[in-house]
């Protein structure tokens, strides 16, 4: 039976992200599974699913992977050193609001440091860029424009401080998406796959979250350890695009119409619902 979780005691995202599937977890609900031990998500993003379903005490460990070395060491911070973390925030924020544009790009310009300063960096940059968008060039520097807000969330104390109660026993490590293979082997294991989505058009064309970009190869790639996983009974969740390849590619398995809303595009015109799919393999 799932748990009811107050407001004010609810943990959630700490980082505004592309694609972050806050506002779809009321539809993902029905489809979750309820009987299972360990919970994997090897694209980690902004976390928003795991954050769900941990306030939920569903399960009794999670491991939380993604490739982007940065946002794994955010995360981290979050979890083994909060407060540090919070007292460089705050300082972000008094600089910020005295001259936020000259800061925000020589902050943007040094991504060297210890792990706190980078993932207090990470974070501002986070608040304060251009629709909270993660992007990097081909040389991996980070290079989204500053953003127009009159009051960016840079240290939300409390969501911090929630988040690292939520992450106190999760495993985070830095790896990509096939070393889930490692880990989960059976019914007692679910697997949620929030990759890059398929691209619908090329001009719809973004799957630089790191360096490292994600292709039809890869999602071919992915959809041959989702298969593996579910030989396996694991239980497998996976988010995409509603488009010909990715139901072709999924065609074995159960495949659910999701609406979503679509907001980072530049003509305004262009946002609005769109279909995504919700792939499972129970």
């Amino acid at each position: 039976m799932i748990s009811k979780v107050s407001q004010t005691t609810y943990p959630r995202p700490f980082l505004k992200w592309a694609g972050g599937k806050g506002r779809l977890i009321s539809q993902y609900q029905k489809y979750f599974p309820t009987n299972y031990q360990h919970y994997y998500e090897p694209f980690l993003g902004g976390g928003a699913v795991f954050f769900h379903l941990q306030a939920q005490n569903i399960f009794s460990q999670a491991v939380l992977t993604d490739i982007n070395t940065d946002l794994i060491t955010t995360y981290c911070c979050v979890r083994d050193h909060v407060d540090e973390l919070i007292e460089r925030l705050q300082k972000h924020k008094e600089k910020h609001h005295k001259n936020h544009g000259d800061y925000y790009y020589k902050i943007r310009s040094n991504s060297e440091g210890t792990d706190l300063q980078k993932a207090a960096r990470f974070i501002y940059l986070n608040k304060t860029c251009f629709n909270g968008l993660y992007r990097v060039n081909s040389q991996g520097k980070f290079n989204v424009p500053l953003g127009r807000y009159k009051n960016p969330g840079i240290c939300q104390e409390d969501v911090l401080r929630l988040a690292s109660k939520a992450l106190a026993t999760a495993d985070i490590e830095n790896a990509d998406f096939t070393t889930v293979l490692n880990y989960a082997t059976s019914s007692d294991d679910f697997v949620f796959f929030d990759p890059p989505y398929q691209p619908l058009s090329e001009t719809s064309n973004f799957t630089a979250y790191s360096k490292y970009l994600f292709g039809e190869k890869q999602q071919q790639q992915l959809r041959d350890v989702f298969a593996e996983l579910a030989k396996r009974g694991v239980k497998v969740m996976l988010a995409n695009s509603d488009c010909d390849f990715i139901r072709d590619l999924y065609r074995r398995f159960n495949i659910h119409a999701i609406s979503a809303a679509r907001s980072i595009n530049s003509n305004a015109n262009k946002r609005g619902n769109i279909s995504e799919v919700l792939v499972t393999s129970y």
